[in-house]
């Protein structure tokens, strides 16, 4: 039983870092976490784009990045552009602003494949997890809890595949809108 408790917070592992690593994944909507995690030289320090400003989104596809110091200005843009994200970069009196161009249907189906390779790439790590569950699970000598575990931990593969699924649809059509 032990181990499907920790087969279950293994999948909650799978699940968030596969939403983290597609949340940075560019849509045709700005988000902050295109830009938050650019480094940039201040004061002789590395710091994270984040910690040195507020970042927010202005709709349709801009981001703007409020700096706390305005000498950061021509830095912070320089940052941007070389960061290659493909975003055009306008400086204002106070403000960077980034802007997203539109989506090329190339382009959305390479960001749909990418999605798609790192979602199977997470699959693969859980049915490893699995196999090694399963094979403790074979050790049980009791058969009905031998076959309860093994159908609790199908459930939780079946859950684990769906909510993959799920994040996968939600991507694409985050993509297509």
């Amino acid at each position: 039983m032990e181990n499907l408790k920790e087969f279950q917070n293994q999948i909650n592992e799978f699940l968030n870092s596969f939403k983290e690593e597609i949340s940075i994944i560019r849509t045709n909507r700005p988000s902050p976490k295109i830009i938050e995690n650019i480094y940039v030289n201040y004061m002789d320090q590395a710091m994270q784009l984040k910690q040195l400003g507020n970042i927010t989104v202005e709709m349709p596809r801009d981001i703007i990045i409020t700096l706390w110091d305005k000498n950061l200005i021509p830095i912070v843009a320089k940052a941007i552009e070389t960061a290659n994200l493909g975003l055009g970069v306008s400086s204002g009196e106070n403000i960077v602003r980034a802007k997203l161009p539109e989506l090329t249907i190339e382009r959305r189906d390479e960001i749909i494949k990418l999605v798609k390779s790192i979602a199977e790439e997470i699959r693969i790590k859980m049915r490893r997890k699995r196999d090694d569950v399963n094979k403790s699970i074979s050790m049980e000598i009791d058969k009905d809890l031998k076959f309860r575990m093994k159908d609790d931990l199908q459930k939780k593969v079946d859950q684990f595949n769906d909510s993959m699924d799920s994040l996968i649809e939600y991507k694409i059509k985050e993509l297509s809108s």
